[in-house]
């Protein structure tokens, strides 16, 4: 019975367990869904910068060029990890990802590295690369808009003390229920290529807007707009990223509970038969020995 007992604490321990798993796929699943959505809602708004910066552009194209992008200049790297566990190799695919395009863009010079999350450091450290900075990553949609302005305080600090002529965004983007992928996104200097595109694409409407404002003041207050944009998609998506491969570990764990779960059902049932079995086997022998006496 001792035995019998074990087993059922165990069953019960598996169930709680089991509990557990569901509710936070239940939650992974959720915020995937939060993320996603407040990606799709920020492509409006990164249009309406569009709109805006193709106007200007075709205002004044040539007071639109930035300076040409040094190839050989420092590199700043942002990377987005996480700070909470059970997530898979969400940490791990970001971590081997950052170093290849570091080492691959850094030119043989020291980059700087701004790490948003701490979990990923080691895995860094393991690849040689040095990190600069850290902050904690945002862990709701409130925090995103916080956590942009305070990397973007720091890349401003990084090109105001000229410690870098470049700046990558690197970071998991979901591709839909529990998948995803990295991305590397250039955020500085800017894509030529694309205000070429912007300058050359079709106005929707017949009337085109007439700029009032001071020109450069206009254009620099957009630019920061897009910068805000391209960094709050990073997060975002990063974070989809992350509750994606959450949701991948716990369907995981799920399906090894429920093995878990049927293997201890079937040997309770079978190690219950064999005490029964035992008892009644018990009960006859004592039964006979009695019978025995009387004769």
């Amino acid at each position: 019975m001792q035995a019998l007992e074990a087993i059922r604490k165990s069953i019960g321990t598996a169930d709680d367990l089991q509990s557990v798993v569901k509710t936070m796929k239940g939650v992974a699943a959720a915020n995937i869904r939060q993320f996603e959505r407040a990606v799709e809602s920020l492509a409006d708004y990164a249009r309406t910068v569009e709109l805006g910066l193709q106007v200007l552009l075709a205002a004044q194209p040539d007071l639109a060029q930035p300076a040409p992008q040094d190839e050989n200049g420092t590199l700043g790297a942002v990377i987005f990890g996480s700070d909470q566990g059970l997530c898979g190799r969400f940490n791990v695919q970001i971590a081997e990802h950052a170093a290849a395009e570091v080492r691959e863009q850094a030119g043989g010079k020291d980059p700087r590295l701004l790490l948003v999350g701490t979990r990923i450091a080691p895995l860094l450290d393991a690849e040689g690369l040095c990190v600069d900075e850290q902050v904690p990553p945002a862990t709701s949609l409130a925090q995103i808009g916080p956590l942009v302005r305070d990397v973007l305080m720091r890349i401003e600090g990084w090109r105001a003390a000229g410690a870098v002529d470049r700046v990558i965004l690197l970071h998991n983007e979901s591709l839909g229920g529990a998948l995803y992928r990295p991305r590397t996104q250039r955020l500085l200097p800017v894509d030529t290529e694309w205000l070429e595109r912007l300058r050359g694409r079709e106005w929707p409407s017949r009337c085109l807007p007439i700029v009032t404002l001071e020109w450069g003041d206009l254009f620099s207050s957009l630019m920061r707009e897009h910068f805000w944009v391209s960094l709050f998609r990073a997060s975002a998506e990063s974070l989809a990223s992350e509750n994606a491969s959450r949701l991948a570990s716990m369907q995981a764990a799920e399906r090894n509970i429920e093995q878990r779960l049927k293997k201890l059902n079937m040997h309770y049932r079978l190690s219950r038969q064999h005490a029964i079995t035992e008892e009644l086997l018990d009960i006859i022998s004592g039964f006979e020995a009695l019978a025995a006496e009387g004769q």
